[in-house]
C-alpha cells in the first residue's frame, strides 16, 4: 500500500473555462515592436532672399565649378524653386553658362569668356 504525500495547501480546483483559456493560450509572447525608423532630419531652407543670401547668391556662386539647384540648396539653405529662381536670374546676368539642361535637372557652370 502506497501512501501519498500530503502538502500543505490543497490544489486550487480551476473551473472549464480557466482550463480551456490556458490550454489555449499557450506561452506568453511579447507582442513585436516596430522601429519608428529613421527619422529624416527637418530642414529649415529660406522661401525668401534675405539680403546677405542674395548677395552671396550674386558673388559667391559664379564662381562655383558646377551649378546646381540642388548645390544652392543645399549650401545657401534655399527651398529648391527659390534656387531655380537663383540660376534663372544669374543665366539672365550672364554670370553662369548652362551645360546640360533637363526637365528635372538642370546643370550650370561659371561663365568663362570663350
Amino acid at each position: 500500500v502506497r501512501l501519498r504525500p500530503v502538502s500543505s495547501q490543497p490544489k486550487p480546483i480551476a473551473s472549464k473555462e480557466a482550463k480551456a483559456k490556458a490550454a489555449a493560450g499557450g506561452g506568453k509572447a511579447k507582442k513585436k515592436k516596430w522601429s519608428k525608423g529613421k527619422l529624416k532630419e527637418k530642414v529649415n531652407n529660406l522661401v525668401l532672399f534675405d539680403k546677405p543670401t542674395y548677395e552671396k547668391l550674386i558673388n559667391e556662386v559664379p564662381k562655383y565649378k558646377m551649378i546646381t539647384s540642388s548645390i544652392l540648396a543645399d549650401r545657401l539653405r534655399l527651398n529648391s524653386s527659390l534656387a531655380r529662381k537663383g540660376i534663372k536670374l544669374l543665366l539672365e546676368q550672364g554670370s553662369i553658362r548652362p551645360v546640360a539642361t533637363h526637365a528635372k535637372q538642370g546643370v550650370y557652370t561659371r561663365s568663362t569668356n570663350q
